[in-house]
């Protein structure tokens, strides 16, 4: 296969071009780090406007003139090669995200970027007071941007569609809904018959874990798990998150709650997910639109095949729970494998999107895939969205958040990205795990019994040979098919789903 060491005047003048402008990007991801990690609150403003002059700069070069004029020169070029080369793909994705970008003036991308600032900090404020009120006008300001960007293209079915497009290409709000509405119809039966049944006791991750305890246990769980910490580091955060400044320097950010295990330990795992994919991008991509995951979906795949899949599983546990309990005696020692594993697996209705289990974590995506959709619509206003939040809680989980913090502040999404496209990768991301996982066990049987072992190169390999190392060349709906043969489905998820919790709960 051909790679990008191409010595074509035109592919290496355009190369050139986007490396320039991938620094820029990275700077400001650098930027965006510090501000979420160790930036004193004082340095908001500023950072505000740091961002929003680079991330304007890195938007008038990506728009050029002369980046359209080198693109046309290529395709006489990339005509005659296979498409899945790496010069033929780099020039299909770069002209793809030219021409979305080229909808949106610059000047207009350096207003949204100065909004995003401050209404992330606007909302670092508000979530810990439990007050909306400190926020409201930010977001407002936050949903009149993400309809003036929608706005950029026009001809969409719902104004969602060109924000969901961007997050998990060649899917509409249509889709979405379709397969979210098969899903919730097999979903909400398991949910109600867990919850008639006595809740499972997780009071052993309810105990006091030190900060620096649980941090060093981490760093074992990513070493042994394959992250490469000579290309990474982890910091904590008041919102979890994985950024890169280029494939040899992917960090993750974890929250730690003293008084709760579950949330160092998963969030790690799930964000470690994100961090292989971009750590197992070929380095001929570096410097490229390639060098990145494909879509919010294929990424959360795998951010939440290792979480749930992996990192929820027995067989994880069968190797790691003696390490644990070594890590924390006074807590664990009398606490039984299946009595810490039933904790880790228990199904309840709960608030928090981020603590909630594998049966009811898509319950929580739909909420907000729903409530996104009406804000866009103009059939929510934001001064309301507490309230509608509150009700669809109640509605649908049975639960009425108290305070603003569990409830519509719970999530930063809104407050730092756009409203838009935000949501529904997660339960997209959950589907797509559950397929490649599923085809990764049929390509490989050994790879449970490897893992209660210790051992998980088998499957990591097999990750980056399939996913990884591609970047961001295929389509998620290319990727899929490649990998698993099939289009989008709930079989797998929901089979995994049925199999796991019918072992745990009575399900008959």
């Amino acid at each position: 296969m051909q790679t990008l060491e191409t010595t074509h005047p035109k592919l290496l003048e355009l190369k050139t071009r986007l490396a320039e402008i991938h620094d820029i990007q990275a700077a400001a991801s650098l930027l965006y780090w510090d501000q979420a990690t160790y930036m004193p609150p004082g340095g908001a403003a500023a950072r505000g406007r740091q961002l929003a002059t680079l991330r304007q700069i890195a938007h008038e070069k990506f728009t050029d003139g002369e980046i359209g004029d080198l693109l046309n020169a290529l395709e006489p070029y990339v005509a005659d090669l296979p498409a899945d080369s790496d010069d033929a793909s780099l020039v299909r994705v770069t002209r793809r995200n030219y021409q979305r970008s080229i909808n949106v003036p610059a000047a207009f991308m350096a207003k949204f970027s100065h909004c995003r600032s401050q209404c992330y900090q606007a909302w670092a404020r508000a979530r810990p007071a439990n007050d909306f009120s400190l926020v409201r006008s930010h977001l407002e300001r936050m949903l009149d941007f993400s309809r003036e960007w929608a706005n950029f293209f026009p001809g969409y079915d719902h104004i969602a569609d060109p924000w969901i497009e961007l997050a998990d290409y060649g899917m509409k709000a249509v889709d979405i809904r379709t397969i979210f509405a098969e899903l919730r119809q097999q979903l909400v039966p398991i949910v109600q018959a867990i919850a008639a049944q006595p809740p499972a006791d997780d009071t052993c991750l309810r105990q006091h874990y030190p900060e620096a305890d649980q941090i060093a246990f981490t760093h074992t769980l990513l070493s042994q798990l394959g992250y490469d910490l000579q290309r990474g580091r982890q910091d904590k955060t008041l919102h979890p998150f994985m950024t890169n400044f280029s494939i040899d320097d992917v960090r993750i950010t974890t929250r730690i709650y003293e008084q709760e295990l579950g949330q160092g330990l998963f969030s790690t795992i799930h964000e470690m997910g994100h961090a292989l994919y971009e750590q197992g991008i070929a380095p001929e991509l570096e410097g490229t639109p390639l060098a990145g995951g494909t879509s919010s979906g294929v990424h959360e795949s795998q951010s939440r095949l290792w979480e749930n899949l992996v990192g929820r599983s027995r067989s994880f546990w069968h190797y790691f729970y003696p390490q644990l309990q070594a890590a924390f005696p006074d807590q664990l020692n009398h606490v039984s494998l299946d009595t810490f594993y039933r904790a880790i697996n228990k199904v309840a209705r709960s608030l928090i999107r981020t603590d909630a289990d594998e049966v009811t974590y898509n319950l929580h995506v739909m909420i907000r895939f729903d409530l996104e959709l009406a804000l866009l619509e103009g059939t929510l206003a934001v001064r309301d969205l507490p309230e509608a939040w509150n009700d669809r809680y109640t509605q649908d989980l049975g639960l009425t958040p108290s305070s603003d913090s569990e409830g519509v502040l719970q999530d930063v999404h809104w407050y730092t990205a756009r409203i838009g496209g935000m949501f529904q990768s997660y339960t997209i991301g959950n589907l797509m795990g559950a397929q490649f996982f599923a085809a990764a066990i049929a390509a490989h049987p050994e790879i449970p019994q490897q893992i209660a072992q210790g051992q998980f190169h088998t499957l990591h390999d097999w990750l980056q040979t399939k996913i990884y190392r591609h970047g961001s060349k295929y389509t998620p709906a290319e990727i899929l098919e490649q990998v698993t043969g099939q289009p989008l489905t709930t079989a797998p998820l929901m089979h995994h789903i049925r199999q796991k919790y019918g072992e745990l709960y009575d399900l008959s």
